[in-house]
C-alpha cells in the first residue's frame, strides 16, 4: 500500500485493492488517530479497523452501543444488566500496544474462553451466556460480521479487585521472586528448585489488578485486607480447584498450564468466573514434549514478539517499533496450534457456527 501522508491525515493510492474495496468518502481521505503506543489509521466512514496484509481486526465502533471499556485486547459494550466482549487482533509486549494485529487471535481468545466455559457449566458459575451472534439482541446482530466468532454475550457482575494467579511451575516473576527469597508471594518453597520446576502443590498467588502497566503480586493478607477473609478463602478455593482440573485435562492433550490466572466477580451475593479464561493472553502454556527444567520454555502466546523485540534497541516506551511480517504470522501460528491442541477441533470451523 502506498500512502501519502500530511498532519493527522493520510492519502491512499487509489489503485490499491485495499482502498478500492472499501467504502470511501467523498474525499478519500482517511483520519489518523494517535493512541498510546499505536498510531491507527481509521476509515471515516467505517466501523472497523482494517489491517493491510490481513483481516485483522484493531479496533470496534458499534454505532448505538455504549462502550463500557477498551482494553489492551478486549472492547467491552454495556447492554443494560449484560456486556458485549469484543477480543480483538491487538497485542501488547511490555504494556506497549503493537501497530500490527495478529491474525486470529482475538477468535482464539474468544473461541478457547467459550470452550472452558462450556467444559465446566453446572460445576463452577460463570457470566457467560452465549457467542452465539444469532442468539445477541437485535441490535448487535447488524454488527454479525465483526463480531462473529470474537465476542461473547455476558453476565455483568461487580469484579473483585484482585487477579487469582495459580502456578503449577515455577516461572516468570515467580521464579525471579523464588531465586531472591525463596519464596513466592510470602509462600515459602523447598530449596533447590529449578526454572520451570513442578509444583506438586499449586500455590495461589494474589495480585492487584492494573488498568495500565503491571499487575503487581501481594500477599495472601494484603488480599483479606482488600476482599474480606470470607471471599478470599473462597476465591482461592475456587481458583485451586479450577487450576488444578484443567491442568490435568491440557496434560492429555500435550499442553502445560504452567500458571493463569482467573477472574471473578460478584452476583447475587455470590462469585461467578468472569473475563476470559485459560487463554494463551491469561496463561501460560508450554509444550509437553519439549518440557525440561533448568531453563525457560518455548510457549504459545506471544513469544516471538517478546523475542524480537528484546533483540532491538528498543526503550520499551511508545512508539513500538514495527513487527516483521514473520514474526507477526508465528505468533499467530502459536495462538491457532493452542487452540487446536485444546480442543481437538479447527478454529476456522468452529468460528463460523
Amino acid at each position: 500500500m502506498r500512502l501519502r501522508a500530511t498532519p493527522n491525515v493520510v492519502w491512499l493510492d487509489d489503485s490499491d485493492p485495499l482502498v478500492s474495496s472499501a467504502r470511501k468518502n467523498s474525499s478519500g481521505v482517511f483520519s489518523v488517530d494517535i493512541i498510546p503506543g499505536c498510531f491507527r489509521i481509521s476509515h471515516l466512514c467505517t466501523n472497523i479497523m482494517l489491517s493491510t496484509k490481513q483481516n485483522v481486526l484493531l479496533e470496534t465502533h458499534l454505532p448505538g452501543i455504549r462502550l463500557f471499556s477498551r482494553g489492551k485486547v478486549r472492547d467491552v459494550y454495556e447492554l443494560g444488566d449484560k456486556l458485549l466482549i469484543v477480543a480483538t487482533d491487538r497485542l501488547s509486549a511490555f504494556d506497549v500496544v503493537m501497530r500490527e494485529g495478529i491474525p486470529d487471535k482475538g477468535r482464539v481468545l474468544t473461541q478457547l474462553s467459550c470452550f472452558w466455559f462450556k467444559r465446566i457449566e453446572g460445576e463452577i458459575p460463570h457470566h457467560f451466556i452465549t457467542a452465539r451472534v444469532a442468539d445477541y439482541p437485535p441490535e448487535l446482530r447488524v454488527f454479525a460480521d465483526k463480531l462473529q466468532g470474537r465476542s461473547m454475550l455476558v453476565e455483568k457482575a461487580q469484579p473483585f479487585p484482585i487477579e487469582c494467579v495459580v502456578r503449577g511451575y515455577l516461572a516468570g516473576s515467580g521464579w525471579k521472586e523464588y531465586r531472591a527469597s525463596g519464596s513466592v508471594c510470602g509462600i515459602k518453597l523447598p530449596p533447590g528448585l529449578k526454572e520451570a520446576a513442578r509444583l506438586e502443590n499449586p500455590i495461589f498467588t494474589p495480585a492487584t489488578k492494573a488498568q495500565t502497566g503491571h499487575d503487581e503480586n501481594i500477599t495472601w493478607e494484603e488480599m483479606v485486607a482488600r476482599v474480606g477473609k470470607e471471599a478470599a478463602e473462597k476465591l482461592r478455593e475456587l481458583s485451586l480447584g479450577l487450576y488444578g482440573k484443567s491442568r490435568e485435562f491440557a496434560a492429555r492433550r500435550g499442553i502445560i498450564i504452567a500458571d493463569t490466572k482467573f477472574e471473578w466477580g460478584l452476583k447475587n451475593g455470590q462469585p461467578i468466573l468472569i473475563d476470559e479464561v485459560l487463554t494463551p493472553d491469561s496463561s501460560r502454556f508450554w509444550p509437553q514434549r519439549d518440557y525440561a527444567t533448568g531453563k525457560a520454555q518455548p510457549s504459545f502466546d506471544k513469544q516471538f514478539v517478546r523475542d524480537y523485540l528484546e533483540s532491538l534497541p528498543w526503550n520499551k516506551q511508545p512508539p513500538p517499533p514495527p513487527l516483521p511480517a514473520e514474526v507477526v504470522e508465528k505468533t499467530s501460528e502459536k495462538y491457532r496450534e493452542a487452540y487446536r491442541l485444546l480442543t481437538g477441533d479447527s478454529l476456522g470451523e468452529v468460528s463460523r457456527q
